[in-house]
């Protein structure tokens, strides 16, 4: 993973929380505005995610991605909506972070 790709898939992690914390305000707010506005940002994600995609295949992009995101949802889950992990989630993310470290590791060649 190149470091463009790193940037494209910052970037679409920013927007997904951003668009995931807009779900929580409509899913406490219920107006149809708000709804609009996370769909938005999600198609503006997905497009990013899309640059990521091109340079490192989808395979890689989506593990990536997932983790990137569970981690920062999770993070703001706890500092902005005051939510509190069990240690069998915090054992899952931290196992997660592993497995996509595992998949992303450079071998030193192309398969």
């Amino acid at each position: 993973m190149n470091a463009m790709s790193f940037v494209w898939l910052s970037a679409a992690t920013a927007v997904f929380v951003a668009a995931n914390a807009v779900l929580k305000i409509y899913a406490t707010k219920g107006q149809l505005p708000i709804l609009f506005g996370a769909l938005a940002m999600f198609c503006v994600g997905n497009w990013l995610m899309v640059q990521v995609m091109k340079a490192n295949g989808l395979g890689l992009a989506i593990a990536l991605s997932a983790i990137f995101q569970l981690v920062a949802i999770s993070v703001m889950a706890i500092f902005v909506f005051g939510e509190r992990p069990t240690g069998l989630q915090m054992a899952g993310m931290a196992l997660g972070i592993v497995a996509v470290a595992m998949i992303a590791w450079p071998t030193g060649g192309k398969a």
